[in-house]
């Protein structure tokens, strides 16, 4: 999935189009993200022990990852991403729009030892 926990990222369509928030949980197995104040509903809850004195609550529900878009930290944009190889070996996300590096997604490589077996 393109969207990672703490992203910051833009809602496309619904209610909440345009706002900017950041990601508060990822569920990659139904392709959706919790953003943080999107998509936000009312729970009522019954008055219990746990919960004295009931009444709604106010939480966010899930928006599939399709309807946001990451935004690049370096041109401040909704962009697409992009997987590219280091020269190092090893594997960063970047802005398709700018080119700017996002974050690393797996460290250098490195050449085993002269000598180890395996």
């Amino acid at each position: 999935m393109h969207i990672r926990k703490d992203d910051l990222v833009e809602v496309l369509v619904g209610d909440d189009r345009g706002k900017r928030a950041k990601v508060l949980i990822v569920l990659p197995e139904k392709r959706k993200v919790v953003v943080e104040g999107v998509n936000r509903v009312y729970k009522h809850m019954r008055r219990s022990q746990r919960n004295p004195q009931g009444g709604r609550l106010s939480k966010e529900m899930p928006v599939a990852a399709a309807n946001v878009q990451l935004v690049c930290p370096q041109c401040g944009k909704a962009t697409r991403m992009g997987k590219r190889a280091t020269s190092d070996g090893g594997k960063e996300r970047f802005c398709k729009k700018c080119g700017a590096s996002i974050n690393v997604i797996s460290p250098p490589r490195t050449k085993p030892k002269a000598g180890a077996q395996k």
